[in-house]
């Protein structure tokens, strides 16, 4: 169902409101809502795998459900995914970061 008017966007809006009541403490996200997905929440993290973690285990979304890929035309970028039920709405974590060979390949893990 997509959302027409602010209204149809309550469920993920109140979700957010939640989250930042409830988890003050964790580091900030780059926010999505849509329209098209009017159920869901995206929190996207960019260079902070850690912040993905800290969010996930405060979601008490196990690891076994973090997906992970790679993109970019050589696969230098990884990116983590997981999701799960809060409140009305779907929460999708979203973490982006440079492979450990991309790290690597700059000397900065050397």
């Amino acid at each position: 169902m997509k959302a027409s008017t602010v209204d149809d966007l309550r469920a993920p809006l109140k979700t957010l409101r939640f989250l930042a009541d409830e988890f003050p403490e964790l580091p900030a996200a780059d926010v999505h809502v849509s329209r098209l997905f009017p159920d869901r929440v995206e929190l996207s993290f960019h260079d902070d795998l850690g912040a993905f973690e800290a969010w996930r285990a405060a979601l008490a979304i196990g690891p076994d459900a973090v997906r992970f890929g790679t993109q970019g035309a050589d696969d230098s970028t990884m990116n983590l995914r997981a999701e799960g039920p809060y409140g009305a709405c779907t929460l999708s974590l979203v973490a982006y970061g440079p492979t450990p060979s991309a790290l690597l390949a700059t000397g900065v893990a050397a």
